[in-house]
């Protein structure tokens, strides 16, 4: 019996408020309106982002409205569309996008970026193009993460905010596509244009850094050094491509000092995937003068990176990125094309996979530092 057109109960894990683990809720999810695209999500990546606007909220992280469904790297099928939406059907394998993709803005059409801004101010609010959420639980508006919410067995999104894949993609695979390895493996081929046989430093090897690894790699990197304080991810990181591993508190000096010492100067590109301003500042004193390039992609709002204006003086560059600069519409299928051609890892990423029931053990483990990615299969129903 078609769902089209009705309300469905279905369950999500809602975060009540910052700071709380989330609770396993009953919740109804309203149908579409127009130019908007109700999925049924399959499995979703547990990012550390997550994580962080759950438990660094108003500390790092901009105060998010609550009670909120968590969740942005998720994968599905649609079940249903709104009126006006005419390049999606029932039954379509689509990844739904916290960065939209319209076409039609002075952005979309520029080659120089992929910050498109439709319904931006609202799905950065937890809400949809009229201002409310799809989602709500016990009588109220539950909010929905970055338009997203793929914590949730059901959701609604911007018929902007959806990349249709191909029929055969293995969706809890793909889902990765969402956030994490998108946003490394750009980091180093779109923002960084890494050249071959040159020199990289990845700061921090969870989901974004192994992906920067291995974009290095696929540019032709001659040599790529890892960082991160937990060597246990140092082997992962070799799998990837990385030609050295170094643990900063193993050394009495600034790991940017280490790291100029090891390459006689200073690398090539340096990519910052773990969003803390001291590491972004590491990373850009990492570099060599005259021509060495720093991307930011790790993520955070409130806190402020220190910069030496002779570091720059010097001919460095250092530059952010957003989703790994790709145009997410347009490019999400590419890359998982690519995966299913085997030209790009997403398999070797998924340390965990856990039903919805588990989305708080997915995020210890993601704390402690035990997990790359764990993905959650949202119609398991084992505890």
């Amino acid at each position: 019996m078609s769902t089209a057109g009705q309300v469905i109960k279905c369950k999500a894990a809602v975060a009540w408020e910052p700071g709380k683990p989330l609770v396993i809720e009953d919740v109804e999810v309203s149908p579409p309106k127009p130019h908007e695209v109700r999925i049924k999500v399959v499995a979703t990546g547990v990012c550390h982002t997550d994580w962080e606007y759950l438990y660094k909220s108003g500390k790092g992280m901009k105060f998010r409205p609550f009670p909120l469904v968590l969740g942005h790297e998720g994968a599905g099928e649609v079940e249903s569309v709104g009126p006006g939406v005419s390049k999606f059907s029932a039954g379509d394998k689509v990844i739904p996008l916290f960065l939209p993709q319209c076409g039609e803005c002075e952005r979309c059409l520029s080659p120089k970026t992929n910050h498109c801004r439709k319904n931006w101010a609202n799905t950065q609010a937890g809400v949809l193009a009229d201002g409310t959420s799809r989602i709500s639980c016990r009588g109220q508006q539950v909010f929905q993460f970055l338009g997203v919410s793929s914590f949730s067995q059901y959701t609604v999104v911007p018929d902007t905010s959806v990349a249709k894949i191909r029929s055969d993609a293995p969706l809890d695979k793909v889902c990765l596509l969402g956030c994490g390895v998108s946003t490394g493996y750009g980091a180093a081929l779109n923002a960084g244009k890494v050249e071959k046989d040159s020199t990289c430093a990845v700061f921090g090897l969870g989901a974004v850094g192994l992906a920067a690894v291995m974009g290095c790699q696929v540019a032709g990197a001659k040599r790529i050094i890892g960082i991160d304080i937990n060597p246990d991810k140092f082997e992962k990181a070799k799998l990837f491509g990385a030609t050295d591993c170094v643990n900063p508190r193993e050394h009495s000096r600034d790991i940017q000092e280490v790291l100029v010492e090891m390459t006689g100067g200073g690398v090539d590109f340096a990519l910052e995937c773990v969003g803390n301003p001291d590491v972004m500042t590491a990373a850009l004193e990492s570099t060599t003068d005259a021509w060495g390039v720093c991307v930011v992609a790790g993520w955070t709002e409130t806190e402020a990176m220190k910069v030496a204006v002779e570091k720059i003086l010097m001919g460095r560059t250092l530059k952010g990125t957003y989703f790994g600069g790709w145009k997410s519409v347009r490019d999400i299928p590419m890359l998982a094309d690519d995966y299913m051609k085997k030209k790009l890892k997403l398999d070797e990423f998924i340390t965990h996979t856990l039903p919805l029931g588990q989305t708080n053990v997915a995020f210890d483990l993601l704390a402690s530092g035990k997990s790359i990615r764990s993905v959650i299969s949202l119609w398991d129903d084992s505890t």
